[in-house]
């Protein structure tokens, strides 16, 4: 949030997947909360709010279940869509550009720009894939800003430049691309 402060940003958004990591739920609700971030429900809250419907009631689970699925905007005469992993609410699949180093398939980028030829907006952010990227597919900027966690990033967009930045948290550089398989690797 010292990042989103000093860059003096005007909206902060998040694209899900807020529930299901280290066991920081509720400090990560109460810092969306206090900070005034647009949220989405991404697969892990919604698999959350499954697996816990016991704590029906609570805040932090009434927080998830409140949730939008998809978020629109019109900022700067630039129309943007907030979807977790693909348009219109997909919730799983997403958006893979990149490879496991980190560099795009040209064969991925032409099914996904094929793909979204009718989309009818400026930008679409999207999470899921822990993937790190901003490409032209068709007529649409799409940006994935990547998991603080996992990826180590986040991405500030400039409107209505339609440029993006890319950041490293934590001191960690980026991975521009992170799966669950490198965890098993020996």
């Amino acid at each position: 949030m010292a990042l989103f402060e000093r860059e003096q940003v005007d909206k902060i958004i998040c694209a899900g997947d807020i529930a299901g990591y280290n066991n920081q739920l509720e400090a990560t609700i109460d810092l969306l909360t206090n900070n005034d971030c647009d949220t989405i429900i991404g697969n892990h809250d919604q698999s959350y709010l499954e697996e816990n419907s016991s704590e029906k009631n609570s805040k932090y689970w009434d927080y998830l279940q409140a949730l939008p699925a998809v978020l629109e905007y019109n900022i700067e005469d630039k129309s943007i869509y907030v979807v977790h992993a693909h348009p219109p609410v997909s919730q799983h699949g997403g958006i893979k550009l990149l490879d496991v180093n980190g560099e795009m398939i040209d064969v991925q980028k032409k099914y996904w720009s094929n793909e979204l030829k009718d989309f009818a907006y400026d930008v679409l952010v999207v999470g899921h894939t822990h993937q790190v990227f901003a490409e032209q597919l068709a007529n649409t900027l799409v940006i994935n800003p990547g998991s603080s966690v996992y990826n180590h990033s986040c991405a500030i967009l400039n409107l209505p430049e339609l440029t993006v930045e890319f950041y490293n948290l934590s001191g960690a550089e980026i991975l521009k691309s992170w799966n669950w398989g490198m965890l098993v690797r020996g």
